[in-house]
């Protein structure tokens, strides 16, 4: 399997969420993520911080408007798209502020729009807290056609799935890059969407310090810290006001050439000060 995707070195670039109180939500991001430039293109609001952007616009919570990949360069790009349309996935054009000419769109099987593109230069946030935008873990009733989605038409490559007892895939870990996940999959029995998506705050010493920030804020710990058995990285997480889980992580797995690894599925796992439950 050609991994084309991981060949153009591609990074989560930004999200774009919808809330049905998309104010509220910017001013939660700017404040708590430290993303402190707020914009508006249209109907949506841009925060911006330190390599971490989000769109927010007029729609129901805890559902993705679209997520976007940033490829190394041209070649890249264009590599997926010629493979976007090998698999008859009907890339289209698509318009953001946040990327340059050139990016395209297609949708997964449960409707997520993913936008491929290639970053605009100069538009960068200097200062503040570490913590670049690194992941994004959909819920889905049907991880299989996800995987075969990612994986199997765009060039993802799977790194480590979390398994049932008997057998059934809860869990599936996808990179774009050689970070252990840049893109990860949660069985969940009743809705799609999204699960939560990550911030990479590089060490544990930067994990303390949006702990400091968060406790500032007298915004409480949902889970960790505690450290994941897939990718080896710490973590805390939180929740935004529309229940979107955050996490902000350090120490992720490298991956280069490895085979794909199988987690046994358990109820709860050790956090690093305490009992946490496991959510996958």
């Amino acid at each position: 399997m050609t991994l084309t995707t991981v060949e153009a070195g591609a990074y989560l670039h930004h999200i774009h969420l919808h809330s049905p109180d998309p104010d509220g939500l910017a001013q939660f991001y700017s404040d708590t993520m430290d993303m402190p430039v707020l914009e508006r293109d249209g109907d949506v609001i841009i925060c911006r911080g330190s390599r971490r952007r989000v769109l927010i616009s007029k729609g129901p919570a805890k559902k993705l408007a679209h997520c976007a990949f940033a490829c190394r360069d041209a070649i890249g790009l264009r590599r997926i798209h010629e493979r976007a349309l090998q698999e008859g996935l009907d890339p289209r054009t698509f318009s953001t502020p946040l990327l340059g000419p050139g990016a395209f769109v297609v949708r997964d099987p449960d409707g997520n729009q993913v936008v491929f593109g290639l970053a605009k230069a100069g538009d960068e946030i200097k200062g503040g807290i570490n913590g670049p935008i690194q992941h994004l873990t959909l819920a889905s009733q049907d991880i299989g056609a996800i995987e075969r989605f990612y994986a199997g038409m765009l060039g993802f490559a799977v790194s480590d799935r979390v398994l049932s007892d008997d057998g059934e895939v809860m869990t599936c870990f996808m990179r774009s890059n050689h970070e252990h996940h840049t893109l990860a999959c949660f069985l969940h029995r009743d809705r799609s969407g999204i699960d939560h998506h990550s911030y990479e705050a590089g060490d544990f010493t930067t994990i303390r310090d949006w702990c400091d920030r968060f406790a500032d804020r007298e915004i409480k710990l949902m889970w960790g810290p505690g450290r994941h058995a897939p990718g080896n990285n710490i973590f805390i997480f939180i929740v935004d006001p529309d229940g979107n889980w955050i996490e902000v992580s350090a120490e992720l797995e490298v991956v280069y050439d490895r085979p794909v690894r199988e987690w046994p599925h358990v109820e709860r796992t050790l956090n690093m000060w305490g009992d946490g439950l496991m959510r996958a």
